[in-house]
């Protein structure tokens, strides 16, 4: 045991007068400064010390009691210990059967080692009374009561310390006594307790004093005030946080168990079997350290539960099996929908290179068409065929970037973007990902969604996709994007970029028709509850549909109306009418009323003055009529019709061909002096823009000059120079079918565009005839009748 401190120290007796020897045995003490007049009791377990105590005990029991520099030194030399110490007196002593002594001493005097004459068998040196110095004066007697009041005040605050001692040090006159009897009774180092030893002068020993009593009160006072105001906050928190501690006491003295304990064991299980990336682990089980930490109670205890629900439930690991198997995958694509040769064989490549390189990343498809032409069906089609869950968002109308990135924990409510919610909840880190009207992304002061769509939607960066709410990286490049738009023109072209665009073109009327017979009306009678033994429309019926009470690129409004006449047959049949009810061509009326679209063909006349044009609308092509007429004035030229500032240049552009070459088109020099010419394009309410509407209204303008009818048979489409040139345009296989559609029988197109009409199906290309042209002579020579055409009236 070492020779430390046992007790609480009191004041020395100073009536009993002791002469201290000039040669003294030394007491080594660990961790224990014993000041003059104070008596101390310490425990002596060191052999030589016992030795000396008991050669000592039935002499003069005066020795010397020097603290040791290192406590941690078992037979310490001169160099061990400090020079300064203290010669005392013994005034009791007990022995304890493994032994050990208690003491009781009594400090006399501030001694100075000088020498040391042996160790042998304890250390013995000669040492020196030391003096204390002082003289009264009014500064000395200031820092007397100064340190008193002070401690006085650490007596009333430090419970261990009794009452009495401030009596004591009330009636304490010697300044150097005061001083030795609070540095004994304060919370010292034993290095501040040596420094205040070694201290001769007292007016310098109460200025350190000093010091170190009003550091420990400024510690005391404090604590006092933490105290009070932890006192007065234990309110309902406390009494819960009390109450939940006796609920466990007594569930497990019931044997029930730590429910807290079993969770957080469950959580760490949990985290193991997802098998996350290291970063993700390491931020996860950080995150449930704190959670064990936390009282259910707490305002951060939901925060944190839900962080790691959510890192425990995504699939950081899981990808789901890809189907291979090329014919299967493409029986599947047949199947669900008609035609697309082009995105299924995209699709089948894919499969194909997954056989052979099986860490091929996820390509970024974008598929590009009107309405209704079945972009987001196919995505469902194409997770059928590789085998993998689907997930699909809209993005139509986000203006967000956090429904993508999400929210930082920070806010109240926050969650991961779409992106992590899709994948969360397929439970696959592979699926089929569809982000629908990409096209329609909206941007506003809560940021840009399409700029947080670059990383996810590029295969070089994806693969440590940073969710703000997750805050580790989460790899998207198994995954297989597939996003859906109207029209390209309004994605940014960083984000284009990006994406491999598939265009997926309006469908001519022998395409509806037998989507029609293989999907929409099997589908429509089984959501209608109908069979096939009440309800048979013939082909005739379907085309009639079609052609009379549609008016579409794609086959959305054609199901409806096939719909409308499932439903009407249905309340028959509900009524007890179960007759089979065949739909034609003469009772389609019976069940969609009159016929809502006319053949455009209809709408032609042979007056001057008429041309046909082609035109691409975001729904799929149209058919375009451009008027033109005259009127006495000075030279105008009025364009109406809702018409582009590109538009309005073509027409500048036509009108000042045809005036630079009015001698070789037949026409007068002076045609346009006292003329105003009129331009007007119908279906007013709709804006119309583009310049492949030159060669249009060229012919149209020409025509009304030379009074020569545009052939009604004819459709045209092309962008013109002043020079008369005819540019390449755009859109032309959707202007095609248009043309089909409309009954159109020859359609002129741009030389330049010549290519293109491979991308037309073949039916169409069979039944339109095609004249390539690079000038305007040329069409006119094609588009105007050789005679002119007189007024009707």
């Amino acid at each position: 045991m070492d020779d430390n401190n046992i007790g609480i120290t009191m004041e020395l007796d100073a009536n009993i007068s002791y002469k201290i020897p000039s040669s003294l045995p030394i007491l080594p003490l660990r961790d224990t400064v014993v000041f003059p007049n104070i008596v101390t009791p310490l425990v002596v377990a060191r052999s030589k010390s016992v030795q000396l105590i008991n050669d000592i005990i039935s002499g003069s029991r005066i020795l010397g009691l020097v603290s040791q520099k290192k406590a941690n030194v078992e037979d310490p030399m001169a160099e061990d210990v400090y020079n300064f110490g203290t010669a005392a007196v013994i005034l009791r002593m007990l022995k304890f059967p493994d032994g050990s002594l208690r003491i009781l001493v009594q400090g006399l005097s501030r001694i100075k080692i000088e020498k040391v004459e042996t160790y042998d068998p304890y250390m013995i040196a000669v040492v020196k009374p030391v003096k204390e110095k002082f003289k009264d004066s009014t500064e000395l007697e200031a820092l007397k009561r100064n340190v008193s009041n002070q401690f006085q005040r650490i007596v009333s605050l430090v419970p261990q310390l009794p009452d009495e001692l401030q009596v004591v040090i009330v009636n304490t006159t010697h300044p150097g006594k005061l001083a030795d009897l609070i540095s004994s009774n304060l919370n010292l180092s034993v290095a501040e307790r040596q420094d205040i030893l070694e201290c001769v002068d007292i007016k310098i020993r109460l200025k350190k004093l000093t010091v170190f009593v009003n550091r420990e009160l400024e510690v005391l006072e404090m604590g006092s005030k933490i105290q009070d105001k932890v006192q007065s906050e234990m309110g309902k928190n406390q009494r819960e946080y009390f109450l939940r501690e006796q609920l466990r006491a007594i569930q497990k003295e019931l044997g029930m168990g730590d429910e807290r304990s079993r969770e957080i064991k469950e959580l760490y299980k949990k985290i193991k079997q997802a098998q996350m990336p290291p970063e993700a682990e390491k931020e996860v089980k950080r995150e449930v350290e704190r959670l064990s930490k936390m009282q259910p109670g707490a305002a951060e205890y939901t925060v944190s539960r839900t962080y790691i629900d959510w890192m425990i439930a995504l699939p950081w690991s899981f990808s789901s099996q890809d189907n291979l198997d090329l014919h299967i995958a493409q029986d599947v694509l047949d199947r669900d929908h008609f035609d697309l040769k082009k995105v299924k064989e995209r699709i089948i490549e894919y499969l194909a290179v997954r056989k052979l390189k099986n860490d091929t990343k996820g390509p970024i498809l974008c598929f590009v068409g009107p309405p209704g032409v079945g972009k987001t069906s196919l995505g469902r089609s194409i997770a059928r065929a590789m085998g993998r869950k689907f997930a699909r968002i809209s993005l139509g109308g986000v203006h967000d970037e956090a429904e993508i990135r999400g929210h930082r924990r920070t806010y109240i409510g926050a969650l991961p973007g779409r992106i992590i919610q899709g994948i969360k909840n397929v439970g696959t880190n592979n699926p089929i990902f569809m982000l629908d009207e990409v096209d329609k992304i909206g941007r506003d002061f809560r940021g840009d969604p399409t700029s947080a769509l670059l990383e996810v939607l590029d295969p070089e960066q994806n693969f440590s996709f940073s969710d703000h709410y997750l805050d580790v990286p989460f790899d998207l490049s198994k995954v297989m994007f597939i996003t859906t738009a109207n029209v390209l023109d309004t994605i940014p072209s960083p984000l284009r970029d990006r994406m491999e665009v598939l265009e997926i073109p309006g469908y001519i009327e022998e395409e509806k028709l037998q989507i029609a017979i293989k999907y929409l009306v099997p589908r429509q009678l089984q959501e209608n509850g109908l069979k096939k033994k009440y309800v048979r429309f013939q082909k005739f019926a379907l085309l009639k549909i079609i052609r009379d009470y549609t008016k579409e690129a794609g086959v959305r409004n054609l199901e409806r109306q096939i719909g409308a006449v499932c439903r009407k047959i249905a309340k028959e049949v509900a009524s007890g009418n179960v007759e089979q009810k065949i739909i034609t061509g003469e009772n389609l009326s019976e069940f969609l009323g009159p016929v809502k679209f006319y053949s455009e063909i209809a709408e032609r006349t042979n007056e001057p003055g008429v041309a046909t044009g082609l035109a691409w609308t975001p729904t799929g092509g149209d058919i375009l009529f451009i008027e033109a007429t005259e009127m006495t004035g000075n030279k105008g030229l009025l364009l109406t019709g809702q018409l582009g500032d590109v538009m309005k240049e073509s027409a500048q552009a036509a009108l000042s061909y045809i005036r630079t070459h009015a001698d070789d088109l037949g026409l007068s020099d002076n045609f346009f002096h006292n003329k105003d010419l009129h331009i007007h394009v119908p279906a007013g309410a709709i804006p119309k823009d583009g310049p492949s509407a030159g060669v249009t209204i060229a012919t149209a303008l020409l025509s009304m000059l030379t009074k020569r009818a545009v052939k009604s048979d004819i459709a045209m489409t092309g962008e013109i120079t002043l020079r008369g040139k005819v540019l390449p345009v755009g859109g032309i296989k959707e202007k095609v079918l248009a043309a089909k559609r409309s009954g159109i029988k020859k359609v002129i197109l741009p030389e330049r565009n010549k290519d293109d009409i491979s991308q037309i199906p073949g039916d169409a290309k069979k039944k339109l005839k095609f004249f390539y042209v690079d000038n305007l002579d040329q069409v006119f020579d094609l588009g105007l009748a050789a005679k002119r055409t007189k007024k009707s009236n």
